[in-house]
This record gives C-alpha cells, structure tokens and sequence, in this order.
C-alpha cells in the first residue's frame, strides 16, 4: 500500500482524510450498481468501508499489505455489500415458500435484455444434472438467499456442517462439470 496514503490515513489531518474519502467513491459507486443496491445503501456502504480501511490503518494491520489501497478499499466494500444484500433479504417474507422443493420452484428469470452468456447456459444446464440434494441446497442458497442454519433446519439436515460439506460437495461438482 502507498505508505503517503497509509500515513495520511492514519493522520486527523481532516483535508488529507477527506481526499481520500473521495478518491475512490464515485468510482465505488459506480462498481456497486451492479449489486442492485440503491445509491443511499451504496454510500453508507462506502463509507462503512472506508472508516474500517482507516480503523486497520490506525491499528497498524496494513503496514505489511501489497496490494493497493483501492484493491483493500474494494474487497472490504464488497463484503460490506454482501452482508447488505443478506440483511435486505432477510426483510422479505419468504416464510410462506418455505416448503416447496426446488422442482416447484418457478424457473430463475433474468430481467435483461441481453441474452444469456454460452457459460450462462451451460451453468443453467449442469444445475439440472446434479442430484436433487445438490440442486436443492444451491437453489436455497443462492436463489433464495437463506442461510445455512436456515437451510440445516427447513430443510431437516443433521447439522449446520452437513449443510456446509453438502454446499461444498455440491458446488465441487458443479465446477468439475461446467469445467469439462
């Protein structure tokens, strides 16, 4: 990391802070779109990021960093946008959908007006070939954003971990076919 902006970082020189505050955030913002959050979630976002980049500034955990400011800046803000999407999940009431399998379920529309990719649809293809196991732990997952506890439990799986060691498997699979 630039050791003037990890100094400046660390300074309460509020001139030098607010530069770097606003280096990267329109170009953040910009990144975040994409995320489908909206412009005030993406600001707080960014501004989460930022004071925790400055606060592992301050305790002295970015001395030993390679890698850019802007790279550290962005991997802290995608994390911060993850768990913003799981939090906005969870505020939908999907309670009621609980039961049904991943055969009911409708199939995943994507609101675009560009056609699917050839890996797009070669993902779409493998996912009908895993078992139903497999299609049903990444369906909940990642189509319908629950969690791994969640899953544990709706979906009466012995623990967590086998939840997580099914994921695993599953996604391995997943990987091992859309790579042949």
């Amino acid at each position: 990391m630039d050791k003037t902006a990890l100094k400046d970082l660390q300074s309460d020189d509020r001139l030098k802070l607010k530069a770097l505050y606003n280096r990267y955030r329109a170009e953040f913002l910009n990144f975040g779109r994409r995320y489908n959050l909206d412009k005030d979630d993406l600001a707080d976002v960014y501004q989460e990021a930022f004071l925790a980049l400055r606060k592992r500034a301050i305790q002295g955990k970015l001395n030993a960093i390679d890698s850019s400011m802007k790279t550290y800046l962005f991997a802290i803000g995608k994390f911060k946008i993850y768990d913003a999407l799981k939090s906005k999940k969870r505020e939908i009431p999907y309670e009621t959908q609980l039961h049904i399998v991943e055969a009911e379920l409708p199939e995943v529309e994507i609101d675009t007006e560009q056609p699917l990719t050839e890996k797009q649809l070669l993902l779409r293809t493998y996912l009908k070939e895993l078992g139903e196991k497999c299609r049903q732990v990444l369906t909940m997952f990642y189509y319908r954003g629950l969690s791994i506890e969640e899953i544990a439990k709706h979906a009466e799986y012995k623990n967590e971990n086998t939840v997580k060691a099914q994921k695993s498997r599953c996604l391995k699979t997943l990987r091992q076919l859309c790579n042949r």
